[in-house]
């Protein structure tokens, strides 16, 4: 896990700091469409992370991209914004969906992708992604993201079950403008706001109980170790040992949980 939080440490810098590392060869892209952001990756081909860029998202809700055209023009920006810094064309890419959606909407996530510039060279689902990058054979990773969670069960570094359900951190968001009364926009500047934390977990609580018992119906009839948290709405301090208390079983969260996803998918671009 050392390596897995040096690397998302390294990714994350280089987002935060728009700037990109040296390469030589060819480059690997991963394209994530999230509820909440977009994120592309760029890594070489060892996997080392060279560049990346994100931006807020509400182009797509629980797997469903809801603004085709929006979605499109975002992430061309993010692009020619990365292709600049990296002064190559990034011709071809790969994405993720998360698991269980319905073909047509599989396919209208490619159809983004490609309407942006890329090539779509492989879509795999989300958590599998992300499994690459924690580097698991064995165990269940749960992608958290702004509307879905979705689990994969891994046996000997085969994904042998995938399911999503919709509940991520809209309804995060969702309890918090209930609760204060007030807008979607604000409870979300509010949850996104890490020094009000310890005030904000105990009102969405009961939300991550209820993707814990989404992922305690996923797990059911398997024999799973460990459960390996990934995804931005995952981020609160007390995510992890909330799960962990729900579910019975070691939940383990790294560093820059938002990032291992869009990083997974960039490793499987080649």
């Amino acid at each position: 896990m050392l390596i897995t939080k040096e690397v998302l440490s390294e990714f994350a810098r280089l987002i935060e700091e728009e700037r990109c590392n040296p390469f030589s060869g060819s480059l690997k892209t991963g394209v994530d469409l999230g509820t909440a952001n977009l994120v592309i990756a760029v890594a070489d081909e060892e996997n080392r992370p060279v560049a990346g860029a994100t931006a807020a998202s509400k182009v797509v809700r629980d797997g469903i991209v809801v603004d085709f055209v929006g979605a499109m023009q975002e992430l061309g920006r993010l692009k020619a914004q990365l292709e600049d810094r990296l002064g190559v064309t990034l011709e071809t890419a790969a994405t993720a969906i998360p698991p269980g959606i319905m073909e047509g909407n599989a396919r209208c996530i490619a159809n983004v992708v490609e309407g942006a510039g890329f090539e779509v060279i492989n879509v795999i689902d989300e958590p599998t992604a992300a499994a690459s990058v924690l580097n698991i054979t064995d165990g269940a990773v749960v992608d958290v993201g702004g509307g879905t969670t979705g689990s994969s069960i891994l046996k000997d570094g085969k994904v042998i079950f995938t399911a999503d359900e919709p509940t991520g951190g809209i309804h995060m968001t969702l309890a918090l403008a209930g609760y204060y009364g007030i807008s979607v926009q604000e409870a979300e500047t509010i949850k996104k706001d890490s020094s009000r934390e310890a005030e904000v977990f105990p009102i969405i609580k009961p939300v991550v109980q209820k993707m814990a018992a989404i992922v305690k119906g996923f797990l059911t009839g398997f024999e799973v170790d460990c459960v390996y948290v990934v995804g931005g709405a995952s981020c609160f301090q007390a995510f992890e040992g909330t799960f962990e208390k729900e579910l019975g079983i070691k939940t383990v969260k790294t560093n820059h949980a938002l990032f291992v996803t869009p990083l997974g998918i960039a490793w499987n671009a080649g």
